[in-house]
């Protein structure tokens, strides 16, 4: 695969999961319905279509999957509650978490260039908080749902941390990401079970739109990553997934009119600055080496 190939793969992988806070507000299933279901029907599509994610499976698998499982129950569940700008530029916070437990859990040490990275993230992260937006029909409780997706923000460093640390102990490969996807998905389904039950019939919209979550917007969208990876460097991955929180809001605004507030764009756009920095100057860093 030639490189400008892998880089519209990618691209195309981060179109597909910029489309997911505009679908999860179009669903009329509660939070917990469409994590569950959107979990289970990715698990399969992520089975069917990647082999090695059929590979040998452990209690590490199992807990990195815990880590993915409330990262994306909390993801829905906010998305449900406040903006689809919110939501994902506070969720994008995660290298700020990742930077905090890394030292911690992979004894990795943080560079001063990262801790000023820290302190432009946390300030954006804050802008959430100081400009509250009143409530509306597509975000009907932004104070909580704030709150939940920065605590996602939390659990999708754990995940990352645990995808490292997989690699560690298992040789790292494709292989062992896609399985700790998979058992993500599942454990999301299992664990939303109580809370979704039961699941009236719905209208037939909602059950294409979980299809299409499932699918498309994860499943496929984490194939096409996945093939895309192998040929494309580190820093064009980061930078053009960096289009997942920018087109998010644009479909959440296209689909349902929503409009982030003053607040929450500044907030988003400190944070995406500070990673898109953080992603070239490591990159620079890596090529000094």
């Amino acid at each position: 695969m030639s490189p400008a190939a892998a880089r519209l793969r990618v691209f195309t992988a981060a179109a597909l999961f910029s489309t997911g806070g505009a679908a999860f507000k179009l669903c009329g299933f509660t939070g917990w319905q469409v994590a569950g279901l959107r979990g289970a029907v990715a698990a399969l599509v992520v089975l069917a279509l990647v082999p090695a994610a059929r590979g040998t499976w452990s209690w590490r698998l199992g807990l990195v999957g815990c880590a993915y499982a409330a990262t994306t129950i909390l993801f829905v569940q906010a998305n449900k509650l406040t903006t689809a700008a919110s939501a994902v530029f506070l969720e994008d916070a995660s290298p700020v978490f990742v930077l905090v437990l890394g030292p911690l859990l992979l004894r990795e040490r943080a560079r001063r260039s990262d801790l000023v990275f820290l302190a432009a993230a946390l300030c954006g992260m804050a802008f959430f908080f100081v400009g509250v937006e009143p409530p509306r029909a597509t975000a009907t409780n932004p104070v909580l749902g704030n709150l939940l997706s920065a605590v996602s923000s939390v659990t999708f460093a754990f995940t990352v941390i645990g995808y490292r640390w997989l690699a560690h102990h298992t040789g790292g490969g494709a292989g062992s990401v896609a399985a700790a996807l998979v058992s993500g998905n599942l454990t999301a389904f299992v664990f939303s079970l109580p809370w979704a039950l039961p699941i009236a019939a719905g209208a037939p919209r909602d059950w294409v739109v979980i299809a299409y979550l499932g699918i498309v917007q994860l499943g496929l969208g984490y194939v096409v990553l996945a093939q895309a990876v192998p040929h494309a460097t580190a820093l064009d991955v980061s930078l053009l997934l960096l289009l997942e929180p920018v087109l998010n809001p644009i479909w959440a605004w296209l689909v349902h009119g929503e409009v982030p507030g003053v607040w929450s764009v500044a907030g988003g756009g400190i944070i995406l600055g500070a990673v898109a920095v953080k992603v070239w100057s490591d990159s620079r860093r890596l090529d000094v080496r």
